[in-house]
């Protein structure tokens, strides 16, 4: 078994993606909107911080109305909130994988903002990243950072995105490195044996249980529930 877009296309009738209702997260100065947006059900993020209405789209999959349709779900609700107007300053791509940035070039040009990719990755995605980045760097928003986590083995530049508020659960946005019931897909033992070293380095050694997981397609989980499975992963070896 794999975890990657092949793994969650689940039917052969298309769906109007862009009329999907957006799911809400919201948590102390960030609204998360996501949904899926395409039939290989790959999720996009819409990240706003209610203070400035600045917002980072993450991974412009290939259904450019489907995405402006989650900001203008996020334009609404500060409109009728009166809260400062929604205006989207970014947009990242966690991996290079074609599904991930399918529709990027159309948002770039649509909303005339930069792209950010990992270093590593950021040959592969042919649209061009204006900034690049790797483990330990930040991406504000408003007044506020998003840490980028590096995880390395689905992609050798694959970046994971945690948002973190006082008093708040952390989020973790993880492309396709890892999702409820595993990590991502990975082509040899050494990808996922590096794959795995940082899950366990750079994210279950470092965040609580309750930590949320939004995953590049499907459900979201949490850390509590993957912590005991990461044994086992190791063992079978995916």
């Amino acid at each position: 078994m794999s975890h990657d877009a092949t793994a969650h296309q689940t039917s052969t009738e298309p769906t109007d993606h862009s009329l999907m209702m957006p799911t809400l997260d919201a948590f102390g100065a960030f609204e998360i909107l996501y949904a899926e947006v395409n039939d290989f059900e790959n999720n996009c993020y819409v990240i706003v911080d209610i203070e400035s209405g600045e917002t980072c789209i993450v991974d412009a999959a290939d259904n450019a109305p489907a995405i402006v349709r989650l900001v203008d779900a996020a334009r609404t609700r500060a409109v009728t909130a009166e809260r400062a107007d929604v205006h989207p300053i970014a947009i990242v791509t966690t991996h290079a994988h074609h599904d991930h940035w399918g529709a990027l070039a159309e948002c770039k040009q649509h909303y005339s903002v930069p792209s950010i990719a990992g270093a590593a990755d950021a040959a592969g995605i042919p649209i061009g990243s204006d900034r690049t980045v790797v483990d330990g760097d930040t991406i504000r928003i408003g007044t506020h950072d998003i840490t980028v986590i590096g995880l390395r083995g689905h992609t050798p530049g694959s970046i994971a995105l945690l948002l973190e508020q006082d008093g708040e659960v952390p989020r973790l946005i993880t492309g396709d490195s890892l999702f409820p019931g595993g990590p991502g897909k990975t082509s040899t033992d050494a990808e996922f044996t590096s794959l795995m070293d940082d899950l366990e380095a750079r994210v279950f050694n470092k965040l609580p249980d309750d930590t949320i997981v939004y995953p590049g397609h499907g459900a979201s989980t949490t850390l509590g529930a993957e912590r005991p499975h990461l044994a086992e992963w190791r063992e079978r070896g995916w």
